[in-house]
């Protein structure tokens, strides 16, 4: 039973929660998986609104619904977590770390309360769980009746697009998740797209040349917990940790049948398995969120052993491709729940942009509170040095803390306004994103800072600086007191 609604246990909660809030269209004629499903959700993620989330109840070749686009609204993935606005997520984090200040913790009841809580939001392990009601193992294993879908004309095959993938680091045993493209080669073997820098990568290395990882992929999860998997976190923080956290209670936790992985109980499908770290295969080319075809390269393979999954399990599914795309709004939503975190690292930072039109990694828009020269650019190396969460970033705008960094019309023109091209861009070689083709070595290449903020004297600037257009307070005041009179609608105030 759900306790409440910031908290859905499973998939089939969420839905039935999207169907009563008129979020969800269901499609009952028979749609093919191979394009015609990715058309159709295109279509209404570029529709006003993001359109409605989409579950396909007839789909060719599967007994199985296949649900898509339950992310592509702003409100729609608030419902996902729990919260009436995405910036609501900030102020939970906010929250948890004016806890964890020393000076806050003095109420030794006030603590015992917050430890407690705190233990409440941790993964759970029970004996049994929703996901292993039907069990295939070894020759009985057959992807093909998944209904995984082709999303573009030149992919390679059929890609399981939203796998949360479970892996154990074989030195510390702690286990992580992450969102990797899984292309389907035949009936028990899928592509494994784990990059250089991801968690999943780090595990494989370390476990040897030679050995068989146990893995784990999950299809089909609560929407917590299909959000933290793809949250940039540090090595070591649990995933399930921030779901309990979005929850507000634990993720229950089952023991998987074949491989020492632990995989939230409730789930829809559960792929276990293992990769051999000796073996790759051509992988791809992949429609990616880029816009632009990732070209084939060689991954590991991952071999699946079993398949446990629900009775009636519903097949979750996204596309990526031209933004705007479901996947902008898992970008938003780790947009503002991390502001909390990067101003605690980087204090002077006011609020941050990362535009979708960027793919959330190609751009950063950064305002910051300036109080001494260089400042904009000791942020950007900074926010570079910060891991997973902004060293992939290929490019920073910084700007001053009156900026509204959400307005593209503000920041650009500031920026047209007050860069110089020999002051203020900043290149920065080193790595980035396996995605990034504009590179001329794949994984490295140079980022791009850019130092939009005024300039003083001690910045080498002896000019006067001018000041910006802005209308005086009393008479903005006065014509809005008196707007109507001149004729225009009462709505149409500045």
């Amino acid at each position: 039973m759900r306790t409440s609604d910031a908290v859905y246990n499973n998939v089939g909660e969420f839905v039935d929660r999207l169907r009563r809030d008129g979020e969800l269209r269901e499609i009952s004629a028979r749609v093919d998986p191979r394009y015609e499903i990715t058309e159709i959700a295109d279509r209404c993620v570029k529709s006003a609104g993001g359109g409605p989330a989409l579950l396909f109840t007839n789909v060719a070749g599967s007994r199985y619904p296949v649900l898509i686009n339950a992310f592509a609204s702003e409100r729609r993935m608030a419902l996902a977590l729990g919260v009436q606005a995405l910036d609501e997520l900030a102020g939970k984090v906010s929250g948890l770390l004016k806890f964890a200040q020393p000076g806050a913790l003095d109420d030794k009841l006030g603590l015992l309360l917050g430890l407690k809580d705190l233990a409440a939001i941790f993964p759970k392990t029970v004996r049994s769980g929703a996901c292993q009601e039907v069990v295939a193992e070894g020759p009985d294993v057959d992807l093909s009746e998944i209904p995984v879908i082709t999303c573009w004309p030149l992919d390679a095959g059929p890609f399981i697009t939203l796998p949360l993938v479970f892996t154990k680091n074989p030195a510390t045993g702690a286990q992580n998740i992450g969102i990797y493209r899984m292309q389907i080669y035949d009936r028990n073997t899928t592509g494994m797209h784990w990059q250089r820098h991801k968690h999943g990568r780090e595990h494989q290395d370390a476990a040897g040349p030679t050995a068989r990882m146990p893995v784990a992929a999950v299809i089909g999860a609560d929407p917590a917990v299909v959000y933290s998997a793809s949250a940039p976190l540090p090595a070591g923080v649990d995933e399930m940790v921030l779901a309990g956290f979005l929850r507000g209670q634990g993720v229950r936790m089952v023991q998987c049948r074949t491989v020492d992985l632990k995989v939230p109980a409730d789930a829809e499908f559960v792929l276990e398995g293992y990769v051999d770290n000796s073996e790759l295969r051509r992988e791809g080319p992949f429609g990616d969120h880029t816009g632009v075809y990732s070209l084939a390269d060689d991954y590991p393979v991952f071999h699946v052993t079993c398949v446990t999954r629900k009775r009636d399990p519903i097949y979750w599914t996204t596309i990526v491709g031209k933004p705007p795309m479901e996947d902008g709004w898992l970008g938003k939503a780790t947009e503002r729940f991390f502001l909390p975190l990067l101003q605690q690292i980087v204090p002077e930072i006011v609020d941050y942009d990362l535009p979708v039109e960027g793919g959330f990694h190609n751009l950063a828009i950064v305002s910051i509170k300036k109080r001494y020269p260089g400042q904009a650019k000791k942020v950007m190396y900074a926010l570079w040095g910060l891991g997973h969460m902004m060293m992939l970033t290929r490019t920073i705008l910084v700007v001053d803390h009156d900026v509204d960094v959400h307005n593209p019309r503000d920041v650009a023109w500031f920026a047209l306004n007050n860069v110089d091209a020999g002051r203020d861009l900043v290149f920065a070689p080193g790595p980035v994103d396996v995605l990034d083709h504009a590179g001329p070595l794949p994984l490295l290449g140079t980022k791009l800072g850019i130092d939009a903020t005024r300039k003083s004297a001690q910045e080498g600037y002896d000019r006067e600086w001018p000041p910006d257009i802005v209308m005086s307070a009393a008479v903005k005041d006065e014509v809005d007191r008196r707007w109507v009179e001149f004729g225009f609608p009462p709505s149409g105030g500045s």
